[in-house]
């Protein structure tokens, strides 16, 4: 154990090139490292007890051998059999798919489903209206101003569905999409990253990753070969050309096997900035795992070539700090992932991240927190921590384990916003229920702290909150489990109360007061999967604020008063542009991307316990309504 004090100066001191500490991270990744079992092995103790037994309603290993070793991998990734694979390590999952899978993967894409010849990617012009990443600019208020969303407030009531696009083979749609220059890019839980025309939903091209992609790419470039970046769910950074789909890099930023890459990726001055989370906090439900020895980074990756410019962690290399009552090694201090984009501050030479808790003990000073880091050389210049002490994984959602935090990340971006009066204002949102305004001339001096949800381990600001430079637009998930539900890491269709939860809130930008609360309508009928939660991220146009639900509603909120704009259910199957079955569930992660009087939505997120779904939708205005 060491002091709080120590601790701080440590990290204080990482810059860039730490060789050393890599080299520790890496020693200690080698000594947790059990040999690779077998695939039969991995059947044998993680499916067996259900697939070797006709009276369960699980398929039969002969079903199983009829799929692809892909279509198992994303079942276990991010499709009905997540739960059951979170503590099973991502190589023993690539095993289990190889020894089962026999079957060929269906990827050709429908030749009605391709762009005409006419239909040319990328034809507008870089001045074009957009929405290159995680939000319209590096500053991540997810806020798209009159000329660039091409619809007003009093345009909203009439947008139809214009196209929806279903992701084959999919049970979960996840994925923010990018928007320039008329063409739309969108990764999806399979891996698969598409290009097509924002106007009609057809395809130019498809890339097939290694992992699921749930992050937004991000357009890097104006000239006539852009590049576009994204990050898988298993720790692949990977760069294309966006006109063709070519490869032009592919690189790892963390070599730990739980990697987990779910923050957009956000560019600047040819730097990537790449933050890194992992699923290690779901490892510890496995006694005999060796929790825990992840650290949360950020690394400053160059474009031209997918080098490493400097790298920063957010805690100290791990040591061991005894045995558990299995026998198993322990490991700390760890955790402390940056689930969100980073946010440029260019004026101040600073980039700002949110953390999440730590794994295991001892507790560190940068867990959830704002970090600023230096721009240049990924220096921690401060630390602004709201909630000490917090260490959580899944053994204490499971109730077996004691000493537990509450589990109070920042999962949402942070927001720069400038207000009417030109004064910076740095916006935090938390899973406490808790909004923070900070100073960023005041290393984040915290100028105000308003409570607008319950908060938890699913409640509060989950993905993102938005502003309009007078206003925050913030949600909160705070779903409601009924009474005697055990299922915490429950996918898809959980019981839920249908009239507990959710809720959009305005608040002043400089004051942290609340302006109004639009409370949530409950499920209509109720049903299984069905909350009002509000997990999504925000977004805003002038006079008008997008927020999707749990509930399976895509919703327009006026931005003076919350009033009900325009309400669309998207839990229902859709006739889709690429002939792909597909339906839609919760809404859940990103946000509506709104771009030249379109507004982007995927639908069906499951996680949570949720509705599955596998659906984008793209709306337009009707010309022929008034």
């Amino acid at each position: 154990m060491y002091s709080k004090r120590k601790r701080m100066n440590t990290l204080l001191r990482q810059t860039l090139h730490t060789g050393a500490l890599i080299l520790a991270g890496t020693l200690i990744a080698s000594c947790t490292r059990t040999a690779q079992p077998s695939g039969e092995q991995v059947y044998t103790q993680y499916c067996a007890a259900c697939h070797d037994q006709p009276a369960t309603r699980a398929p039969p290993r002969e079903a199983l051998a009829q799929l692809s070793p892909q279509r198992i991998l994303r079942t276990l990734d991010f499709g009905t059999m997540m739960a059951v694979a979170y503590p099973i390590r991502r190589g023993d999952r690539e095993v289990l798919a190889q020894y089962l899978g026999k079957g060929q993967d269906a990827s050709a894409i429908a030749p009605a489903a391709l762009c005409s010849a006419d239909r040319n990617i990328l034809a507008g012009a870089s001045s074009a209206p957009a929405w290159k990443g995680w939000s319209p600019t590096t500053a991540n208020t997810a806020f798209q101003p009159r000329e660039a969303s091409g619809l007003s407030a009093d345009q909203v009531g009439n947008l139809r569905l214009k196209w929806a696009f279903g992701y084959a083979g999919d049970f979960i749609a996840f994925a923010a999409p990018t928007v320039s220059r008329g063409t739309l890019f969108v990764g999806s839980a399979g891996g698969a990253v598409h290009a097509l025309d924002a106007q009609t939903g057809c395809t130019y091209w498809t890339y097939q990753a290694k992992g699921p992609v749930r992050t937004p790419p991000t357009l890097a470039g104006e000239d006539e070969n852009p590049v576009l970046l994204f990050t898988d769910q298993v720790g692949g950074v990977y760069a294309l050309e966006a006109r063709t789909g070519r490869e032009v890099w592919t690189m790892r930023v963390e070599e730990h096997e739980a990697t987990r890459l779910s923050g957009a990726i956000t560019v600047h001055e040819g730097i990537a900035f790449v933050p890194a989370a992992s699923w290690e906090e779901s490892r510890a439900v496995d006694p005999k795992y060796p929790c825990c020895t992840f650290r949360g980074s950020v690394s400053a990756v160059r474009i031209s070539d997918g080098s490493v410019a400097w790298k920063t962690w957010l805690v100290d290399p791990p040591q061991k700090t005894g045995v558990s009552p299995a026998g198993t090694d322990l490991f700390g201090p760890s955790g402390v992932g940056v689930w969100s984009a980073p946010t440029v501050d260019a004026k101040r030479g600073l980039l700002y991240i949110g953390t999440g808790d730590n794994y295991t003990h001892p507790a560190t000073p940068t867990s959830d927190a704002i970090v600023a880091l230096d721009l240049q050389s990924g220096a921690i210049r401060w630390i602004r921590q709201t909630t000490a002490d917090d260490v959580f994984n899944a053994m204490c959602a499971r109730g077996g384990a004691s000493n537990c935090g509450p589990d109070h990340d920042f999962a949402a971006p942070a927001m720069l916003v400038q207000t009417p009066s030109g004064r910076d204002v740095l916006i935090a949102g938390q899973k406490s229920g808790v909004v923070y305004g900070l100073d960023p001339d005041d290393e984040g001096r915290i100028l105000w702290e308003t409570r607008i949800g319950v908060g938890g381990t699913s409640g509060g600001v989950q993905w993102g909150m938005a502003s309009d430079g007078s206003k925050v637009y913030a949600s909160v998930a705070d779903p409601v489990r009924t009474a005697g539900d055990q299922g915490s890491l429950t996918v898809g269709n959980a019981p839920f109360d249908p009239a507990k939860g959710g809720g959009l809130t305005a608040l002043d930008v400089l004051t942290g007061n609340t302006l109004w609360h639009a409370v949530p309508a409950p499920c209509a009928p109720p049903r299984d999967g069905c909350s009002p939660a509000q997990p999504a991220a925000v977004s805003v146009i002038a006079g008008a604020v997008f927020s999707g639900s749990m509930d399976g509603h895509i919703r327009a909120f006026s931005a003076d008063d919350g009033r009900v704009l325009w309400d669309f259910d998207t839990q229902r199957s859709f006739t889709t542009v690429n002939g792909v079955t597909a339906q839609g569930g919760s809404i859940d992660g990103p946000g509506a991307v709104v771009v030249n009087g379109m507004v982007y939505v995927n639908s069906g997120y499951p996680r949570l316990g949720g509705a599955p779904g596998n659906v984008l939708l793209a709306f337009g205005i009707d010309s022929n309504l008034p």
